[in-house]
């Protein structure tokens, strides 16, 4: 799967089992270097093997549990179209796995419950945004992070402005007129304002096609078209997170990779912003000792479980090893990993976004109070 929902990431984080596999990879999308997508994938797995084997596991339950992981090689769709990341979630009779554009760093967890803080940064905090490119010809909808960009399937979305205000308005006679920024918009023999109502039909017809795409789902969203366009996707969106500014100019003669590099200049501050809101809070709290405020493992585990963790900041990369017991609330921090440990910090970061939390999962210098962890508590 190319995307990663809310629904999703719920089922991740409520299944469970004696063993769940979760595995991270970066994958190369083009050229020579390919191959070695499911050579590093086959290594992944042999260190999976590995850690069951440590776990006490026989061999005839390893490779029972492995053996869908291990039919992914043989699968052409997870290969054909590659993101920056692969993810991959196996359990007794579950599997999932997603391409997303991530770039993670490799990494196999085997515990009670999948591993889930690498992927989170998309569904929260500062993770993810969207670009919805319009032009006469074509539509095009990007999702990005800070660092990588894909395109994504537009599936039954209509995908041709010009070909709808043919189709709407076919007894008209359509002439192009050059837009600001080198691009072109299609008006009919009575001028602009005669076709705005064509075009508005049609952006409707977008944006009822972007709603399943986009359901359940909050990253800001920037428009890039020619400014005479983008004012009238406004009146026409229901989406609650178009963001005001846009890119203006032809899209057309735009890569994804630039597009991606001029919206984020946009979704930048939006993100730094709310966050950096979020960090005078804890800051604020803690100057004047207020308990809602916490860097303490223990405190930020138990409190992520009872659901009074608003917000959490967490390490990007890091893991904090130790065991949490639901049925006492009991938190067991250990210096280092000992066998049946899970990692305290993923533990917290799940149970934060399953309660209706803000999980910004940033590098260590970013997080107050410079631990690996730090909490604002809703009482």
């Amino acid at each position: 799967m190319d995307s990663l929902t809310r629904q999703d990431l719920d089922i991740l984080i409520n299944a469970q089992g004696e063993w769940c596999v979760s595995i991270f990879m970066p994958t190369v999308r083009a050229g020579t270097e390919v191959q070695q997508n499911t050579i590093r994938y086959r290594n992944l797995l042999r260190q999976a093997e590995e850690r069951l084997a440590k776990l006490n596991a026989r061999v005839p339950d390893i490779e029972s549990l492995l053996a869908p992981a291990q039919g992914l090689l043989d699968d052409p769709d997870v290969w054909r179209n590659k993101s920056d990341g692969l993810a991959v979630f196996v359990g007794m009779d579950q599997l999932y796995w997603f391409r997303l554009p991530i770039t993670f760093n490799e990494l196999v967890v085997v515990e009670r419950h999948f591993h889930v803080k690498p992927v989170l940064p998309l569904l929260s905090g500062d993770g993810q945004f969207y670009v919805l490119a319009l032009s006469q010809d074509q539509i095009r909808l990007l999702v990005g992070s800070r660092d990588s960009v894909t395109e994504v399937d537009l599936g039954g979305v209509p995908e041709s402005l010009a070909a709808a205000l043919q189709y709407d308005a076919p007894q008209r006679q359509l002439r192009a007129v050059g837009g600001s920024g080198g691009g072109t918009v299609y008006h009919g023999a009575g001028g602009a304002e005669e076709e705005k109502p064509d075009i508005l039909r049609y952006f409707q017809k977008v944006d009822r096609g972007l709603r399943d795409l986009l359901a359940d789902k909050n990253p800001p969203l920037v428009l890039a078209g020619v400014d005479y366009l983008l004012p009238i996707y406004h009146e026409a969106s229901t989406y609650p997170h178009l963001l005001e500014e846009g890119l203006t100019g032809n899209p057309q003669a735009l890569t994804a990779k630039e597009l991606h590099q001029r919206a984020w200049a946009i979704v930048k501050p939006v993100f730094e912003q709310a966050q950096a809101e979020q960090k005078a809070l804890y800051d604020g709290l803690a100057g004047r000792d207020d308990s809602r405020a916490s860097n303490s493992v223990k405190g930020i585990v138990q409190a992520a479980h009872e659901g009074r963790v608003a917000t959490l900041f967490v390490a990007f990369g890091e893991h904090q090893w130790g065991v949490y017991r639901a049925h006492s609330h009991n938190v067991h921090v250990h210096h280092d990993r000992q066998p049946g440990d899970q990692d305290l910090l993923d533990i917290a970061a799940a149970q934060t976004f399953a309660t209706g939390g803000t999980v910004y999962v940033v590098d260590r210098d970013q997080i107050p109070g410079g631990k690996a962890m730090a909490a604002i508590f809703r009482y």
